[in-house]
């Protein structure tokens, strides 16, 4: 079975306050983002799973890697409603997230939920897309909600040039009696789980052409501080959960011993 490391990136924008898929484009969303980790954890239990938003002033890490669904929920319920997409830039943290992995075995995957108008143009992200596949990262595209033909062309063109044999996928979903959910587990992004071959990453999954901090702080200071900042934050709260329960375990011993 496939071992991987998924980046989910939610679409958090305004427009997942639609009412178009039940109950709402964002709701939609999170029912979606439980069915991909279940998925991947079926697959392979030493997989990891990390969750980012892109609405708002800017992408945000709202999860690192884990096998814990506990804290993706926890990252889903934090998430505000704002703002509009940051497409590219979303992408491009994922892939320095995915870079910095622990388990370097793992193959590279993002999956992008997107219910909104892109900003970017169809050129700056086929050249994004070469970059993440010189990177092994393979990407799936969840496209719902706004499907005007720009938009869906924009996304074609991406994930055409992002994609290496089967590796990543295009699923349109367009508004209809089913949950957003259901749709997604008939498409290839979920329907060939555990399918070998998968060109996610090279045989040991490794991070051929990948780029660091340093060439994101060459490349693009601000990303870079972006990168930075949300996973500091992350992991800072994560901290300040495991002392509250340290400390609460130390409280209940200490009225056992009593």
């Amino acid at each position: 079975m496939t071992l991987e490391a998924t980046m989910i990136i939610v679409d958090n924008s305004e427009s997942s306050r639609n009412g178009d898929y039940t109950s709402t484009r964002w709701q939609a969303q999170v029912d979606a983002v439980s069915v991909i980790h279940s998925a991947k954890m079926r697959a392979n239990p030493q997989s990891a799973v990390g969750l980012m938003s892109m609405g708002g002033k800017g992408p945000e890490v709202l999860s690192t890697f884990t096998t814990d669904f506990g804290g993706i929920l926890a990252g889903l319920h934090r998430t505000k409603i704002h703002g509009t997409t940051h497409l590219s830039s979303s992408i491009q943290v994922a892939g320095l997230a995915l870079k910095h992995r622990s388990e370097k075995s793992q193959r590279q995957r993002i999956i992008v939920f997107s219910c909104s108008p892109i900003a970017d143009d169809e050129k700056s992200l086929v050249k994004l897309a070469k970059k993440m596949k010189k990177m092994n990262v393979s990407i799936d595209v969840i496209a719902f909600g706004d499907l005007e033909s720009d938009q869906t062309k924009k996304l074609e063109a991406f994930v055409e040039n992002v994609k290496g044999g089967d590796g990543s996928h295009l699923a349109i979903i367009p508004p209809g009696p089913n949950l957003l959910s259901e749709e997604l587990q008939v498409t290839p992004i979920l329907g060939a789980e555990g399918a070998e071959g998968a060109p996610g990453a090279g045989p040991e999954g490794g991070d051929s052409g990948a780029f660091g901090f340093e060439d994101a702080a060459e490349n693009d200071p601000e990303l870079a501080f972006a990168l930075r900042l949300s996973l500091e934050e992350e992991k800072n709260r994560q901290e300040k959960e495991k002392l509250q329960r340290e400390g609460q375990e130390r409280r209940r011993d200490g009225y056992r011993i009593v």
